[in-house]
């Protein structure tokens, strides 16, 4: 009798204490520090479409090209640069002073650093002639993934914000009225953004009075 006594005292400690582990809550687990975005390496673009977008470049894979576009975009290269060459559903690109797409810089072209980071939804990649060694300083921006890119242009960025500005480029090839990039910076040199020019407001479509009745 004292056994089944003492057994049924432990059985019933280890059931409600099963109960009390299932019914506790998780220990709370610290989160993650949030990662600091890198302003040294952070592309601001200031576009005649109405905002501010903000791409962060990868130096890690694709170290000279990214310092190529800082080097120009701190020589106020871009400034007034439009955007020749817009393909819905594909890609919008730009970095032409001439506004033809046969125009770069004054310096070399640069080494391909093609790497393994996909064509997605707002990656901005380098534009070459079918020469791999030939990306000066035009680039494009992604509307849409295009995988059949990879491996094929030179990936040095990826838009983080005001990808609704990079929709809004006018299309075309050349567009009619060509979008522009009014204003380019680094991000760590805290440039303020211009005055963006006031958008056109989409006429609202008039409510037809409705018969009452059936």
């Amino acid at each position: 009798m004292m056994l089944s006594r003492i057994f049924l005292s432990k059985l019933t400690a280890l059931i409600l204490g099963g109960l009390f582990l299932a019914g506790a809550p998780a220990l709370a687990q610290t989160p993650p520090a949030p990662v600091a975005p890198d302003l040294e390496n952070m592309l601001v673009l200031d576009l005649s479409t109405g905002g501010r977008v903000t791409i962060q470049m990868l130096p890690a894979v694709a170290p000279s090209h990214v310092e190529r576009i800082k080097t120009l975009t701190r020589q106020g290269f871009y400034n007034g640069v439009v955007f020749h060459r817009v393909i819905e559903g594909f890609m919008a690109q730009t970095g032409d002073p001439t506004g033809t797409g046969q125009g770069g810089s004054e310096l070399p072209d640069l080494k391909a650093e093609f790497n393994k980071m996909p064509h997605l939804r707002g990656t901005v990649s380098m534009a070459r002639t079918n020469e791999p060694d030939t990306a000066n300083s035009q680039f494009f921006i992604c509307f849409q993934p295009r995988f059949n890119l990879d491996n094929k242009y030179t990936v040095f960025g990826r838009v983080t914000s005001g990808m609704q500005f990079v929709d809004a480029i006018e299309r075309g090839e050349p567009p009619a009225t060509p979008s522009k990039v009014l204003q380019a910076s680094i991000a760590a040199d805290n440039v303020p953004p211009p005055a963006f020019p006031a958008q056109p407001v989409a006429e609202k479509p008039i409510a037809l009075d409705q018969p009452s009745g059936s």
